[in-house]
């Protein structure tokens, strides 16, 4: 039986502030969701995984959502060559907005 490799997960800089804009209380489910979801074929599509059409904010290739009411979103890319997972943006869906550090944008 082959073992499924591992990707590593890099933050890009500014996802500090995208998480400090949420409320704390769901700092735990967002990471253990980025975790559960990207470490491991990050690149295969599900209902709540998907490529996103480009340009995409944020320079993002994919999209993962979760949480109550599917209300947080995940932008990234995948490095296959470094097998490597770049988390973008973490931002939260209200409505037809997506919300990223207190700021609304367009996706």
């Amino acid at each position: 039986m082959t073992r499924k490799k591992l990707y590593e997960l890099v933050y890009a800089k500014g996802i500090t502030k995208h998480l400090e804009s949420i409320d704390s209380k769901y700092d735990s489910l967002i990471r253990d969701r980025i975790k559960e979801q990207l470490e491991f074929e990050p690149s295969e599509e599900t209902r709540n995984r998907k490529p996103l059409r480009q340009p995409a904010p944020f320079a993002a290739h994919w999209e993962i959502r979760f949480g109550p009411q599917n209300r947080f979103r995940v932008l990234y890319d995948i490095d296959e060559e470094k097998h490597a997972v770049q988390i973008l943006a973490v931002g939260e869906k209200s409505g037809n907005r997506l919300i990223v550090a207190g700021e609304e944008i367009e996706i």
